[in-house]
């Protein structure tokens, strides 16, 4: 290898970034028709409900969570990397209310192409992580990949009387988020070599944080559903959280988290390749008022997010707890809800300023 490994961009090696080098919600329903999980009265939820990860109850209180996922470099820094693509994968396992107990790695590696000791730092970023997470990284399995992708396997233990899930939403229930959107369009931004100095330290800090704070609200009774934003944006997961039910999503524009600065890429139009499958994908179930600059929404709503936040519903006699927790963990810029679940609508999410 020519290249010193701190000269090395690993974004530079892979077509997609991140969350956003997940196939589109369409191609996956077309992937899973007539392949959904086997009938067992123990799978408490499988692959037909499109939720965060799988949960096999082993007795009459408890369940195992288990889940997937691996994805290519967000960013050039090999720890970084190892440290995102971990935190990203255990966030599955907070996002239905538990607790993770073990992880396996997951690695592609170009070893003609790339230094294997930059695998080796991937590696120990990831487990940096998850000593953090309190969990083993017990093994794994690699491949010689045509492009560098890296990912865990987690499994993770759930009382059932605590478990989330992404499809129980109901009419009059606040909705709440605890990361900013914009993972998709600073990645896109890091890797043209646009990103502001000011604004790597909490665009990195925030992408490799674990998201413990799902487990922590599953003990209040108040939540009704919960997932994390990920590779569909958060107009994608809020869809999923709706399905097929008679009911739609208010969000205001002005309570949606952002990155500090965003303003600055969006107007520099830097959109990562994903925006555009996935608005393609569903915004025909989007309705934006008048008074929202709509150029604004096609770059927030469907940005993919890379370890994104959690994103949650309350009941109304609840909302007063929640948000006292939220500032109990110094979380204030996330304290008021971005919107409510209402009864159905012409478009399933509308955006009021």
């Amino acid at each position: 290898m020519n290249l010193a490994e701190d000269e090395i961009r690993l974004t530079q090696f892979a077509r997609g970034a991140g969350c956003g080098c997940k196939i589109s919600s369409s191609t996956l329903d077309e992937i899973l028709s007539g392949n959904q999980s086997s009938f067992s009265p123990n799978l408490l939820v499988g692959n037909h409900s499109k939720d965060d990860a799988a949960v096999f109850q082993y007795n009459e209180n408890e369940a195992f969570i288990s889940t997937t996922d691996f994805f290519t470099p967000i960013v050039d820094d090999a720890f970084l990397f190892g440290k995102v693509a971990a935190a990203n994968a255990i966030s599955d396992i907070y996002a239905m209310g538990g607790n993770p107990t073990m992880a396996l790695a997951i690695l592609g590696w170009p070893v003609e192409k790339l230094p294997v000791s930059l695998a080796n730092t991937v590696m120990r970023g990831a487990q940096e992580i998850c000593q953090i997470a309190g969990i083993p990284l017990a093994g794994g399995h690699s491949i010689d990949a045509a492009e560098p992708f890296f990912g865990l396997s987690v499994q993770g233990h759930i009382f059932i009387s605590r478990l989330k899930r992404n499809d129980t939403i109901a009419a009059d229930e606040f909705i709440f988020l605890t990361k900013p959107i914009g993972t998709g369009i600073l990645a896109t931004a890091e890797k043209k070599g646009l990103l502001r100095q000011e604004d790597v330290s909490f665009f990195h800090q925030t992408i490799s944080t674990l998201n413990q704070i799902g487990s922590e609200l599953s003990a209040f009774e108040s939540v009704g559903a919960m997932t994390d934003i990920t590779g569909f944006g958060l107009a994608g997961h809020l869809l999923e959280m709706i399905g097929e039910k008679e009911l739609s999503a208010e969000l205001n524009a002005s309570q949606i988290p952002l990155f500090p600065n965003l303003e600055y890429y969006m107007n520099q139009f830097i959109v990562p390749d994903a925006t555009y499958r996935n608005w393609k994908a569903y915004h025909n179930q989007i309705e934006i008022n008048t008074l929202v600059n709509s150029t604004h929404m096609f770059h927030i709503l469907p940005d993919p997010q890379t370890n994104g936040g959690i994103l949650f519903t309350v009941k109304a006699e609840g909302l007063e707890e929640i948000q006292e927790f939220l500032q109990k963990k110094q979380l204030m810029e996330y304290v008021n809800p971005i919107g409510k679940i209402v009864a159905a609508k012409d478009k399933k999410i509308v955006i009021n300023p």
